[in-house]
């Protein structure tokens, strides 16, 4: 199946300049009974208050691959032990508030265990990150419920393309 390449604007807030670029891993996990696993973010910062949906993920570190890093953040984010599957794709997109542009590469994964989280500071006492055990239409009804703030519509533009994609490799499509 072709990867998804996607390259999104940030609608929400005005384009001043963009000064650094991010690479980004990202994962739609699921488990063998079928589940997504998500994390929640409670955020009160430049970007306004929001609860929000978002796949696990987050930055690659110098000389990390990107399938070390997934395999890293899956571990720190939601306790998951996990193998990578397939590669989804690339999403391209802006946060002109904090001037960035994301590389987010996407993987599809398997959890094959859980054990305990090592979030960093950040995400636990800022974003007060917990983990979201969903079916494919309750993610994609909790990314429509986040879509209320700006931030919200940036990270479903971003990701629910991903979840649908992920949703066709698994053969779980709706009907």
């Amino acid at each position: 199946m072709k990867e998804l390449e996607l390259s999104l604007n940030d609608n929400e807030w005005a384009l001043d300049y963009i000064d650094h670029d991010r690479i980004i891993a990202r994962a739609i996990v699921f488990d063998d009974d079928g589940m997504l696993y998500f994390v929640r973010a409670e955020r009160d910062d430049e970007f306004g208050k929001a609860v929000l949906i978002e796949t696990s993920g987050g930055g690659v570190e110098e000389g990390e691959s990107l399938e070390t890093a997934i395999l890293r953040e899956l571990r720190e984010e939601l306790g998951a032990e996990a193998e990578v599957v397939c590669r989804l794709g690339v999403v391209s997109d802006y946060y002109n508030l904090i001037h960035r542009h994301n590389i987010n590469n996407y993987f599809l994964c398997r959890a094959v265990s859980f054990g305990e989280r090592k979030l960093t500071a950040e995400e636990n006492n800022e974003f007060h990150l917990s983990v979201l055990r969903l079916t494919f239409d309750e993610a994609e009804a909790e990314y429509e419920r986040c879509r209320c703030s700006k931030v919200g519509r940036l990270i479903a533009e971003r990701e629910v393309p991903v979840l649908k994609l992920a949703r066709k490799i698994s053969g779980n499509e709706s009907t």
